[in-house]
């Protein structure tokens, strides 16, 4: 199977929600996990399942995992062999907010209407950066 090609979703005001989401993470352990599954995804495509990915609903679906008792999920779709990641939720519930889901559903029509306009695609270069 061919890798996985991931693509961060960019927001209208050039923002990457993703990004966000990941440098705000204390301790940084957060963020290395998070990182390593978002390259398991890369590796598996749509062949990850659960514990590490699961589907909700509309085509989303998340990346899972915990730490320290927190449930970490990064929400993505796939697009072809591309896989958005869209948005983020935290919870200690087992289950992502209808909010969260609702949003990441509004990020994912935003991207199909315009894969260029919404897409970051220089992941590579960001991890490069936190390494």
């Amino acid at each position: 199977m061919p890798r996985t090609q991931i693509v961060f979703f960019k927001a209208a005001d050039e923002s990457v929600p993703v990004i966000e989401f990941l440098n705000q993470q204390k301790p940084d352990r957060v963020k290395a996990k998070c990182i390593a599954l978002i390259k398991l995804l890369a590796q598996e495509g749509y062949e990850l399942k659960r514990p590490r990915a699961d589907t909700l609903r509309d085509g989303v679906r998340e990346l899972r995992t915990e730490i320290q008792n927190v449930n970490y999920r990064l929400l993505y779709f796939f697009h072809g062999q591309n896989c958005v990641i869209m948005s983020h939720g935290i919870t200690k519930e087992d289950v992502v907010p209808d909010k969260e889901i609702a949003k990441a559903v509004e990020n994912k029509n935003l991207y199909i209407s315009d894969p260029d306009k919404y897409s970051y695609h220089e992941v590579e270069q960001y991890y490069e950066q936190t390494t």
